[in-house]
């Protein structure tokens, strides 16, 4: 006879049914459109796949069961005077559309992280009782939005009147006045600062940590090359991505373009969530359901310029080893990984917390990651959860991760995904318990007055079009207090900057003009 659960590793029938409370996700829509259209508005896109992932849980009662809505928050509203733009209640537009009578609704905050956030926080009220069935929702068309930008085309259209819904979770500034100041206000600016501390600090040649870096590029491109939503299908060679030329210019140091993500996609994802209760109760097939066994939500210490390393998440170790161990599943176990690829750094870094090499013969994305799949503003991880729920029950089977980031390294989100229902019924993780934790650890005060000898602790240089523009260096004082200083913008100091790994190396900091800036 099997031991309790065991049937659950097996693979191996039993009578034992899933609680009715066990959150799970039955509907899945995804879109992309190459095509720039002034016409189609954001509601549009979110109907479309909105309608999709209906008809993906192949129940005509679906619609009468989804009684809350929630919306990715569209990163144009970070704008100023952008924003205004795009409607404020999308919502209520999307409700009215699809037939959803009267359902509670509600938008996200800022951040890559939502996604993933919104489907952890909406399978604990599904798993109370609280709500029946949500859709969760999300567009980008910020390649038709920088089109119009340089057209003038006429796209009214695409706001509304409606009021702002309740927001989940809280809107808060990722950087401090002095980060904003000296360029760390863009991730462009932000991310090279971690991938160089930790080239750095792993020890090994920058000409190999590129290589290095380019080779996971070229992986996600591969995946990319054969996801036909994906917004560069095409697999791109380690030597290609790593050779700076005029279409694969620096950005940040060490990244050329082909690292970064690519923004300027038109894009949409939805996805519908329930309990093993209610699907049983309208007929949903089985075949359909796709579990999630745990999720997790985990700040990093919250200001770049006060975390003690640059090149760690004590948040994405927490929230892993948490999401593992109330899931009893093992790193081995998962099959399936979708991390949060905004940047090399952002993969290496979760990838090393969690334990998993970054080249990994199970591959880091289902999509094909954001630089190649495309970076739809907040809304990529619902893409990668939509991604991973068709991979799971389309035949590949067992378990996925998905990890999701927000701002820069500050935000994390977990999920484990799985075609087995879990061993046991829903546990809500306190994740307010796991905040304490980080925020109980040591972090670095900022120097008051930062004038004097400093040590480099990572760096990068900015790029324009017509070359390197801007240095950017994090140092620490004598004292030990944390500086955020730009370098001389001359040309000499720049290719200093990049020739020769200046971690470790002293400079003195003078304040000009309420910036600081480190001479080498």
């Amino acid at each position: 006879m099997l031991a309790p659960f065991q049937w659950l590793q097996t693979g191996q029938a039993t009578d034992m049914a899933t609680p009715d409370n066990t959150p799970i996700l039955v509907g899945t829509g995804q879109q992309t459109w190459h095509q720039s259209d002034a016409g189609r508005t954001p509601v549009d896109a979110l109907h479309e796949v909105g309608a999709s992932a209906i008809a993906d849980t192949r129940c005509a009662r679906i619609t009468g069961a989804i009684d809350a809505l929630a919306m990715v928050r569209f990163i144009a509203d970070t704008t100023p005077g952008i924003g205004a733009l795009f409607p404020r209640n999308p919502g209520a537009a999307l409700a009215q559309r699809l037939g959803i009578d009267k359902p509670a609704i509600f938008q996200g905050t800022i951040g890559g992280n939502t996604p993933q956030y919104l489907v952890n926080h909406f399978a604990g009220k599904l798993a109370r009782g609280e709500h029946s069935a949500v859709l969760l929702a999300g567009a980008e068309l910020l390649a038709t939005l920088f089109s119009v930008l340089r057209s003038g085309e006429d796209i009214s259209a695409w706001a509304d009147a409606g009021t702002e819904p309740p927001t989940l979770g809280v809107e808060r500034e990722g950087h401090t006045a002095a980060e904003l100041a000296h360029g760390l206000y863009e991730p462009i600016n932000t991310y090279p600062l971690f991938e160089n501390s930790l080239c750095h600090h792993l020890g090994g040649s920058r000409e190999h940590h590129i290589a290095e870096i380019a080779e996971l590029c070229s992986h996600m491109s591969r995946v990319a090359a054969d996801n036909p939503l994906a917004w560069r299908p095409e697999f791109q060679t380690a030597q290609r991505i790593r050779t700076v030329e005029k279409r694969n210019r620096y950005i940040g140091y060490p990244y050329t373009r082909a690292m970064n993500p690519v923004l300027e996609v038109d894009m949409a994802a939805a996805v519908i969530m329930t309990t093993a209760g209610k699907a049983r109760e309208l007929g949903i097939d089985e075949s359909r359901w796709i579990y999630l066994h745990a999720g997790a939500d985990v700040n990093d210490i919250w200001y770049v310029s006060e975390r003690p390393t640059l090149h760690s998440s004590a948040a994405v170790k927490l929230a892993w080893q948490t999401v593992s161990a109330q899931a009893g599943i093992r790193l081995d176990e998962i099959s399936h990984f979708d991390i949060y690829s905004c940047f090399p750094s952002a993969v290496r870094v979760a990838c090393r917390e969690i334990g998993l090499d970054p080249l990994d013969s199970r591959g880091v994305t289902v999509t094909g990651g954001l630089p190649f799949f495309g970076g739809p503003g907040n809304n990529y991880s619902l893409h990668a959860i939509a991604q991973m729920v068709d991979t799971l029950r389309n035949g590949a089977g067992g378990h996925g991760l998905v990890t999701a980031n927000g701002m820069y390294l500050t935000k994390h989100s977990l999920g484990i995904y799985s075609t087995l229902p879990p061993a046991r019924g829903w546990q809500d993780t306190d994740n307010a318990a796991l905040q304490r934790q980080v925020d109980a650890a040591p972090r670095m005060t900022i120097a008051a007055d930062p004038s004097g000898d400093a040590t480099i602790e990572t760096y990068t240089v900015s790029f324009g079009r017509e070359g390197p523009q801007r240095g950017i260096v994090i140092a620490r004082s004598d004292a030990g207090e944390r500086i955020v200083a730009n370098t001389r913008a001359d040309e000499a100091t720049l290719q200093q900057l990049m020739s020769a790994d200046p971690i470790g190396h002293r400079g003195r900091v003078r304040v000009e003009d309420g910036l600081n800036i480190l001479e080498l």
